[in-house]
C-alpha cells in the first residue's frame, strides 16, 4: 500500500481512495455512524486503521457540526458479577448522573473484539467520553475513538495514550505482602515465602503487584523461590488447577498465599476446601480485592479494597476539566483485615 506525501495533510479522499471505499463512507465510519450505513465492522476496522497510519486527524470544527454535545458517557467493563467492577458501575452512574450525564455500559468479558465493538457502537450514539475499564488494549480504543474526535479514560488497567486512573498497585501489593508475612510468622514462629495466586503476567497491574509481592519477601530478607509466582490468569477454575500442581510436590515450604483477586479467590476456596486446608488448618491469607464474606473463611486474612470512590472522582476531575493529556493518577487501596 502506498502512503500519501506528508507534504500535505491526509483528507477523507485520501482515505477513500487508499482503502477502496467512497469518501462518504469514510466520513461515516469516522464519524461512529457506519452501523447506521450498513458497513461491515470488518470494513470499519479498516479504514480506521489506515486512518490512524496514515496519521488522519479529524477536522475539529468539522467534528463539532454532527451535533452539540450529546450528553452520553460510555463506560466498558470486563465483568458485572464482581464486587469491584460492580462498584466502579454504581460509582460510575451515580456520579454521571449528578453531572447531567446520561451513561451507556456495557461487559465485554476481556474480549478485544467484543471491546472494539462496543466502542465502535458507543461512537454512533456519539458519546462525549468512554472510559474504558480493564480493558485488553486500551490504546487501541483510543486510537478508534481519536479518529472521531471522542475523547477516552482509562480507569483500572493504564494506556499510554490518555489520561489513566488505577490503584496503586504495587504499593498495596508490598503492604498486603507484609502483612500476610507478619501472620505467618505468628502462627509458624519463622518466615516462610508466600504463594502468589492468579492474573496475567502481561497486564499492568500484575506485574506491578508482583513487583510488590517481591520486593516485600527482599525486605524481610526471604528467599522466594520463582516457582511461587503462579500468575496463572483469572479464572477460578485456573487458580484452583494451578494450587493443585503446585502443591502436589511434596516439602513445599510456604507460609501463605497472596491472591490477585476475589475472582481468582473462588478457585482457591475451592482448593482449600477439597485439600481440607479449613479452620486452623486454613494458611494466612491476603486477597487483592474486598468482598466482606471473606471474613466467613476463618482468621489471618488480610484484604486490599481498591478506593473506587476515589478512583471515579478523579476520573470525573479529568472530565470536568475537559483534560484530554497524557497522565496517570495512582489512588492509594484501603486495607481490611
Amino acid at each position: 500500500m502506498t502512503g500519501i506525501g506528508k507534504s500535505r495533510k491526509t483528507t477523507i479522499y485520501d482515505l477513500a481512495e487508499l482503502s477502496g471505499v467512497s469518501a462518504s463512507a469514510v466520513s461515516a465510519i469516522l464519524n461512529g455512524n457506519w452501523k447506521k450505513r450498513r458497513i461491515s465492522a470488518k470494513l470499519a476496522e479498516k479504514v480506521t486503521r489506515i486512518a490512524q497510519e496514515q496519521g488522519y486527524a479529524v477536522n475539529r470544527q468539522a467534528s463539532l457540526l454532527r451535533s452539540s454535545r450529546s450528553k452520553i458517557i460510555g463506560m466498558i467493563v470486563p465483568k458485572y458479577d464482581n464486587r469491584y467492577f460492580g462498584s466502579i458501575v454504581e460509582t460510575f452512574e451515580a456520579m454521571a448522573r449528578e453531572r447531567g450525564l446520561f451513561p451507556i455500559i456495557t461487559c465485554t468479558r476481556r474480549d478485544p473484539e467484543l471491546e472494539l465493538e462496543a466502542a465502535r457502537t458507543m461512537l454512533s450514539w456519539q458519546v462525549d467520553w468512554l472510559i474504558a475499564t480493564g480493558a485488553t488494549d486500551p490504546d487501541k480504543i483510543t486510537g478508534l475513538c481519536a479518529a472521531s474526535g471522542v475523547p477516552t479514560l482509562n480507569l483500572d488497567l493504564p494506556g499510554t495514550l490518555a489520561p489513566s486512573v488505577i490503584s496503586d498497585n504495587y504499593m498495596g501489593a508490598k503492604e498486603l505482602t507484609r502483612r500476610i508475612l507478619l501472620n505467618s510468622e505468628k502462627r509458624y514462629g519463622e518466615k516462610r515465602p508466600l504463594v502468589f495466586v492468579g492474573g496475567r503476567g502481561s497486564d499492568h497491574n500484575t506485574r506491578a503487584r508482583l513487583r510488590g509481592f517481591r520486593d516485600a519477601h527482599h525486605d524481610a530478607d526471604l528467599a522466594l523461590p520463582e516457582e511461587n509466582m503462579l500468575a496463572c490468569g483469572y479464572a477460578p477454575q485456573k487458580a484452583e488447577l494451578a494450587l493443585h500442581t503446585f502443591f502436589a510436590v511434596p516439602d513445599r515450604n510456604t507460609g501463605g498465599l497472596f491472591v490477585n483477586s476475589t475472582i481468582s479467590l473462588e478457585g482457591v476456596v475451592r482448593w482449600l476446601t477439597q485439600s481440607a486446608y479449613r479452620g486452623q488448618d486454613q494458611p494466612p491469607m491476603g486477597c487483592f480485592d474486598w468482598d466482606p464474606f471473606v471474613t466467613l473463611l476463618g482468621h489471618d486474612i488480610e484484604m486490599v479494597r481498591q478506593d473506587v470512590p476515589a478512583m471515579l472522582a478523579a476520573v470525573f476531575e479529568i472530565i470536568d476539566a475537559g483534560d484530554v493529556q497524557k497522565q496517570q493518577r495512582e489512588i492509594p487501596p484501603i486495607f481490611v483485615s
